[in-house]
């Protein structure tokens, strides 16, 4: 899933966020890595451009203009706001993304969101871990050199002014968070809700405290495995994730808050409630952390909502006529599969037709290749048709019709909730047009004689067009009031939840389909090739 991540920074040398695109940098310490000679080591790929910079390098454009307008010369002020934006690693091999690909994203994003700033973007195409994560760099100067139109995000006229600065506030964030959204889901790619927090929520301090207690960890292991000598521990973990360990222990055990409370307090861990909300203080701390910093699973909707149904499953179970010989399985927990959106990468494939194959010329080689490969795919064909419980070819086509028909059912209701999406951000397109056209409206008002006016509508004829446009966008569609804009973007916002939540639940569906499709015709042609062995038996037996 695409994520977006801020960092403003005060550094008068705009010449070093274009070096740390460019060239080799440690991830801990964040500085440039050298060779032997003491040189600068280039990244081996990247695709880097820049936007309003008339042709001078970024750091030379962006000084220029801070001294043109006077802005970004003291030491507390932020010289420029980077934006990452770094998309599933899934996304290559299962959706075609390419580093190219993702550059002309990048610079579309920065374009639509971020116009008038002088901008570098670059992109990368791997991540600090190796996980094979493409991501794209946005740094942009936070003085703006041209009047821009009103942007969603934007709630002041002097977010719209040249020489005036970019405020990245929590609204801004959250509309540039929708818009990746939007953007993936637009482009195919895979997303994850990034307005409705998160289950695991880790933050940068401690995603950065992991990695640096697991390159210390694997360090003072190397004598030990070179010695043949097998670690104690070979994963770090911080101490947030150890108490996410124990708080899901506890509650995988608990059917009451009152057992969840004492659960936890055997391993040291006392928990309060304060206004509705949960916070977890630990043996080595004075100060709580609260469920926010841990994420959603912690809150205490989440914990009431596990309690509920282990309480259910415990008065089932209960319930039940126990067994002659009970099962007695080990103590611990049973960690819950999280369901899987991606294509199986080894999932059922088809069979290939040999016959066929030989007739277009291919030779013996392939033959052997396709012959090992329908062995494989018929037992993967026969294990998917009993995990499913089909007894009979025509259950199998029955369920392929169902699956069909709940994708299709979700593909309208996707395409129905884009029309609407689409209609809000049409309504806030002319409501942004039409609010930055009120100071001119008002001028208008002010004028006192006919003659007045007359030169005054000539002077701001344009702005008079916007917003007679807008006023016939209204009239249009019955708009008799106008949205507050606060509120008609946290609306645009919810329906790209909902989108997100739609998107996610086709996809799923959609690999359904196609598996159990596959296991159909995989299962139509195994039963082709068996009949003529069949009918050659019974006419022998004839």
């Amino acid at each position: 899933m695409a994520t977006l991540k801020h960092i403003n920074s005060k550094n008068a040398d705009y010449g070093a966020a274009e070096q740390y695109l460019l060239f080799e940098h440690d991830e801990f310490t964040m500085k440039p890595v050298l060779d032997e000679t003491g040189r600068l080591i280039p990244r081996e790929d990247y695709r880097l451009s820049t936007l309003n910079c008339g042709g001078e390098d970024f750091a030379v454009a962006c000084m220029r203009a801070n001294l043109r307008y006077e802005k970004n010369q003291r030491r507390e002020d932020v010289k420029s706001h980077h934006y990452i934006i770094s998309f599933d690693p899934r996304d290559g091999p299962d959706n075609g993304l390419t580093v190219d690909r993702a550059q002309e994203l990048g610079e579309k994003f920065c374009a639509e969101h971020f116009p008038g700033h002088q901008a570098l973007v670059c992109t990368h195409p791997d991540g600090h871990n190796h996980s094979g994560n493409i991501h794209v760099h946005i740094v942009i100067n936070s003085l703006r050199i041209e009047e821009v139109p009103f942007l969603p995000y934007m709630d002041r006229p002097a977010d719209t002014k040249a020489g005036c600065k970019h405020r990245c506030t929590d609204a801004a964030l959250r509309y540039f968070k929708s818009e990746v959204m939007e953007m993936c889901h637009r482009e195919g790619l895979y997303q994850i809700d990034l307005l409705n927090g998160s289950k695991n929520r880790v933050t940068d301090r401690e995603y950065w405290a992991q990695k640096k207690g697991q390159a210390a960890l694997d360090k003072q292991n190397a004598p030990m495995i070179a010695g043949g000598i097998t670690p104690r521990q070979t994963k770090f973990e911080t101490n947030k994730e150890k108490l996410r360990q124990t708080i899901r222990a506890a509650l995988s055990a608990a059917t009451s808050f009152e057992d969840f409370s004492s659960l936890l307090l055997r391993e040291g861990v006392a928990v309060k409630e304060s206004r509705g909300r949960l916070s977890y203080l630990t043996p080595d701390r004075t100060k709580p952390i609260t469920a926010r910093k841990l994420g959603d699973d912690f809150d205490r909707a989440a914990v009431l909502a596990v309690l509920e149904q282990n309480a259910a499953r415990a008065a089932e179970k209960a319930a039940a006529i126990p067994d002659e010989y009970p099962r007695r399985g080990k103590a611990g927990i049973q960690p819950t599969k999280a369901p899987q959106t991606a294509p199986k990468q080894d999932g059922v494939q088809r069979l290939v037709d040999i016959e066929q194959k030989k007739a277009e010329g291919k030779g013996r080689g392939y033959e052997r290749w396709a012959t090992m490969h329908n062995l494989k795919q018929m037992a993967a064909t026969l294990n998917v048709y009993q995990e499913y419980g089909f007894t009979s070819p025509e259950q199998l086509e029955a369920a392929v019709d169902t699956a069909y028909q709940e994708m299709r059912q979700t593909s309208g209701k996707l395409k129905t909730l884009e029309t609407k999406l689409q209609g809000k951000k049409e309504l806030q397109q002319q409501v942004l047009a039409y609010a930055k056209t009120k100071p001119t409206r008002e001028g208008l008002r002010a004028q006192k004689s006919e003659k007045a006016r007359t030169a005054y509508r000539q002077a701001n004829e344009s702005d008079f067009i916007i917003a007679e446009a807008a006023a016939r966008y209204f009239k249009a569609h019955g708009i008799t009031k106008l949205p507050a804009r606060k509120a008609l973007q946290a609306e645009i916002e919810q329906l790209i939840s909902e989108k997100d939540g739609l998107y996610n639940t086709y996809h799923e569906q959609k690999q359904r389909y196609t598996e159990l499709q596959t296991v159909k015709r995989n299962i139509d042609q195994i039963l082709r090739r068996e009949e003529p062995h069949r009918r050659k038996e019974q006419s022998h037996e004839r």
